[in-house]
C-alpha cells in the first residue's frame, strides 16, 4: 500500500503505529521475531527523520516494544516511552526465525504466506495469528483508555502492526496481510463518526536506502556473533526529505 495522507488536522485521539527502522534482517527479508537486532545506519536515519512529523502530536501515552530495535526507533524519533509493553513484540516465528519467505516457499515446495500458513514450532514455539491478536487486543483496551486524554504511539514490528490495525477494524488478524507498512514508516488509527478507521497509512521519511524493498540478490544476513560473516551489499544513505503527513 503506498503513502496516504492522514486527516492532516492534527487532532487528539488518534492511534501512531511505528514500525522500527531498517535492521540487517529486515532489509533481506528474513523474518525477525525475538532476535534483538540493532538498527542499521539507514534504520536510524528513517527514525530521525519521523522527528518533525511527530513532534506536532501530543502524545498522552508512548507504549514501545522492548526489543532494542523498536525502543532506539523511539528514542531517535524523539519521542519518551512512558511504558515498555511485551504485548508488542514481534510475532514468534519459531522454526521460521531468521528466514525468507522464498527460502521457506522453497522447503515446502509450494508458495508460503505467514497469513495462511502460520509458523511451525521449534527450540523456541511458532506463535499463532490467533495468539497474537489475542495480546494485541490487551494493547488496544490499554490504548482506548488513554485517547480521551490525547494521541497514543505505539513502536513496535511489522507483522503485530498489522494485525494490531486490523483488530482496530474489527476484522480477524489475517486481515493484516492487507496493511503492508515498510520499515521507518507509520500508520495512523483514528475515528470517523464514531467508527474505527485507517485515518493514513506508511507515513514517514521518504529516505531511498531505507524505504526501498530488498534487493533478490542481497546476501542473507547470518545471526548476530557469527564468525566468518560475509561482508553483505551495503547501501549509501540517500538523502531524507521532509516526512509526509
Amino acid at each position: 500500500m503506498g503513502c496516504v495522507g492522514g486527516n492532516g488536522g492534527g487532532r487528539t485521539g488518534e492511534v501512531v503505529v511505528l514500525r522500527h527502522g531498517q535492521t540487517e534482517w529486515s532489509r533481506t527479508g528474513q523474518h525477525t521475531g525475538a532476535t534483538d537486532l540493532p538498527l542499521l545506519p539507514e534504520g536510524e536515519e528513517q527514525a530521525r527523520g519521523l522527528r518533525e512529523a511527530l513532534g506536532r502530536r501530543e502524545f498522552a501515552e508512548v507504549r514501545v516494544s522492548p526489543l532494542q530495535r523498536a525502543r532506539r526507533t523511539a528514542e531517535l524519533a524523539g519521542i519518551t516511552p512512558t511504558a515498555v509493553d511485551r504485548d508488542l513484540v514481534e510475532l514468534g516465528y519459531g522454526g521460521y526465525e531468521g528466514r525468507t519467505t522464498a527460502e521457506i516457499s522453497e522447503e515446502l515446495g509450494r508458495e508460503w504466506s505467514i497469513w495462511r500458513d502460520g509458523t511451525v514450532d521449534a527450540e523456541v514455539p511458532g506463535e499463532s495469528l490467533a495468539d497474537v491478536g489475542a495480546r494485541v487486543d490487551r494493547v488496544l483496551d490499554r490504548v482506548r483508555a488513554r485517547l480521551p486524554d490525547g494521541d497514543v504511539a505505539l513502536v513496535a514490528h511489522g507483522h503485530v502492526l498489522r494485525v494490531l490495525t486490523a483488530r482496530w477494524l474489527g476484522l480477524a488478524p489475517e486481515a493484516g496481510a492487507l496493511f503492508a507498512l515498510p520499515a521507518g514508516r507509520y500508520g495512523v488509527l483514528g475515528h470517523e463518526h464514531g467508527r474505527p478507521v485507517l485515518s493514513g497509512w506508511a507515513l514517514g521519511c521518504a529516505c531511498l536506502s531505507g524505504c526501498a524493498p530488498p534487493a533478490a540478490s542481497a546476501p542473507r544476513a547470518p545471526p548476530p556473533g557469527a564468525r566468518g560473516a560475509p561482508a553483505g551489499r551495503t547501501t549509501t544513505p540517500g538523502p531524507c526529505r521532509r516526512p509526509t503527513q
